[in-house]
C-alpha cells in the first residue's frame, strides 16, 4: 500500500514520463527516444496544467464573486476534483485503485475486450470515487471493490467506442480518453444529437468555432472570443474595469495556450503511438491498440473552452433553479471542460448545441451531486479532509454530477446483483464490438484479396 501511495503522491506529470519511458522500452524503442519521448510528455502535462491552474485561478475569484452578488444560497459546497481525488485515494478502497485498474486492463486487452491501454493511471482516482461511495452506503468493502472492478470496464468499454470520434474531431490518431469524467458524457451526447437534428432552427444552425468566425469575423477567432466570454463573466461578477479587463486577457491567454502546450505532450506520445502501432500490427495483424491518455488533451479545443465559459453562469443559475438541488457549483466550475470534451465530437464542435447538452446535464449532475453528498461528507470525514470554513456537507461536479455515479449508487440498492449486471452487460457491448471489428477485419481483407 505505501508503494501505491508513493506512486499517487508523485502526481501524474511524474507517473506519465515512468510509465511512458517503460512502455517505450517494451515496445523496443531505443532507450534515449523513449526516455524523450516521455520527458517530453510529462513537460507538456506540466504546461497543460499550468494553463489550466490559470483558468481556474482566474475563474475561481470571479465565481465566488458571481455566488456573493447573486445572493446564492445552498448548503452543500462543490469541494472541487483536486479535493475528491484525494479523498477517493485516501479511502480504504481507494488505495486499490491501481492496481485493481491495472489487473482489469491487461485482463481485457488479453480476452480481446478491450483496445485500450491505459498509462493515466492517476486518474483511476474516478474508479476510487464510486468505490468510496457504495462502500460507504452498503457498509461493504467488498461491494465497493466490486464497484471499481465494474467501472473499471465501463471507462475503458467507453473509451474504445469514443477512439474514433477523438482521432477524427481532435486529431488523435491510435490515442483515446479512458477518463471517469469524460467518458460517461459521450453516452449522454448521442441521444441529443438526434433530437437535436430533428428540432427547426436548432438543426440547420451553424455554431462551431469555424462557422462562428466566418460569421463574426475578428470577433468570432478564439483568442477574441475568449476575451469578449471573459469579459461578460467579470461583469457578472461585479468587477471594476480593470478586473474585468484582466480576466478577458487571461482566458484570451488559455484560448491561445492550451492548444499549444497541448501539442507539446502529443509531439512526445506520438512516437511511442506509432511503435504500438507497429508492434500490435506485428504480433496481432487484426488487433489495434490504443495509449489511454487524460482528456486534459482535449480540453483546450476552442468549441470546449468557449462552451465552458458560456455554462459557468448557466450553472450558477441551474443551481438556483432546479428543484432539490442543494449544491453550490463552485470548485468545479473550472473542470466544465472536462464534462464536455468528449460531448463536442459528437456535435462537430456546434457550441450551441453542447451549451445545451452540458446544461441539461449539468441540472442533472446537481441532482446526482446532491443524492451523493451525505456519502460523499462522509468518506471526507473518514480520511480526516478539512471542510471549508462553515461547510457541514459537501459535494462536487467531478465525480459527485457525473451520470456513472448516480448508475452505481442505485445499482448498489439491488446488492451485488445490481452491480454485476452493469458489468455484463458492458462486456457484452464489448464482445459485440470485437466480433464487428473482426466482421470488418474480414471485409477489408476479402476486398484486398
Amino acid at each position: 500500500m505505501q508503494v501505491i501511495q508513493y506512486l499517487i503522491d508523485l502526481g501524474p506529470s511524474v507517473m506519465l514520463p515512468i510509465i511512458i519511458f517503460i512502455f517505450g522500452l517494451i515496445l523496443k524503442s531505443k532507450p534515449s527516444s523513449a526516455f524523450h519521448a516521455g520527458l517530453t510528455v510529462g513537460i507538456g502535462f506540466i504546461g497543460i496544467n499550468l494553463v489550466i491552474g490559470l483558468l481556474m485561478d482566474s475563474l475561481g475569484p470571479a465565481a465566488k464573486d458571481m455566488v456573493s452578488r447573486l445572493g446564492i444560497q445552498l448548503s452543500v459546497i462543490d469541494v472541487g476534483w483536486p479535493a475528491t481525488a484525494a479523498v477517493s485515494f485516501g479511502s480504504t478502497v481507494g488505495a486499490l485503485a491501481i492496481p485493481i485498474g491495472l489487473a482489469v486492463n491487461l485482463a481485457l486487452l488479453v480476452f480481446g475486450l478491450t483496445k485500450t491501454l491505459n498509462v493515466d493511471l492517476w486518474n483511476l482516482w474516478h474508479v476510487a470515487f464510486t468505490g468510496a461511495l457504495v462502500s460507504i452506503m452498503t457498509d461493504s468493502f467488498t461491494m465497493g471493490v466490486l464497484t471499481s472492478i465494474v467501472h473499471t470496464i465501463v471507462i475503458l468499454v467507453l473509451s474504445d467506442l469514443t477512439a474514433k470520434h477523438v482521432e477524427k474531431y481532435y486529431g488523435y490518431p491510435n490515442v483515446a480518453f479512458p477518463h471517469g469524467t469524460s467518458t460517461p458524457y459521450y453516452l449522454f451526447a448521442l441521444p441529443l444529437e438526434k433530437l437535436f437534428n430533428v428540432i427547426p432552427g436548432i438543426k440547420d444552425w451553424k455554431a462551431d468555432p469555424e462557422a462562428i468566425q466566418k460569421r463574426l469575423g475578428v470577433f468570432g477567432e478564439s483568442i477574441v472570443l475568449g476575451l469578449i466570454l471573459g469579459i461578460i463573466i467579470g461583469i457578472l461578477a461585479g468587477w471594476n474595469i480593470q478586473d474585468i479587463l484582466q480576466l478577458g486577457v487571461k482566458t484570451a491567454a488559455v484560448m491561445l495556450l492550451l492548444p499549444r502546450v497541448v501539442s507539446i505532450l502529443m509531439e512526445g506520445l506520438m512516437p511511442i503511438s506509432e511503435a504500438a502501432g507497429e508492434f500490435v500490427k506485428r504480433r496481432f495483424p487484426d488487433r489495434e491498440l490504443y495509449i489511454g491518455m487524460d482528456s486534459a488533451l482535449a480540453v483546450g479545443h476552442p468549441a470546449v473552452i468557449a462552451a465552458s465559459l458560456i455554462l459557468i453562469p448557466v450553472s450558477l443559475g441551474l443551481a438556483v433553479l432546479v428543484p432539490g438541488n442543494k449544491v453550490l457549483p463552485f470548485g468545479d466550475l473550472a473542470t466544465i471542460p472536462f464534462m464536455i470534451c468528449l460531448m463536442v465530437p459528437i456535435f462537430r464542435g456546434n457550441v450551441v448545441r453542447t451549451v445545451i447538452a452540458g446544461a441539461i446535464a449539468i441540472g442533472f449532475g446537481l441532482l446526482i451531486a446532491t443524492y451523493a453528498s451525505p456519502y460523499f461528507t462522509e468518506a471526507a470525514k473518514n480520511v480526516g479532509f478539512p471542510f471549508p470554513e462553515g461547510a457541514t456537507a459537501i459535494s462536487s461536479l467531478v465525480d459527485g454530477a457525473v451520470p456513472t455515479t448516480a448508475i452505481f449508487m442505485f445499482a448498489a440498492k439491488l446488492g451485488y446483483a445490481g452491480v454485476i449486471a452493469i458489468g455484463l452487460i458492458t462486456l457484452g457491448v464489448a464482445f459485440y464490438q470485437r466480433k464487428k471489428d473482426k466482421q470488418l477485419a474480414q471485409q477489408q481483407t476479402d476486398l484486398v484479396s
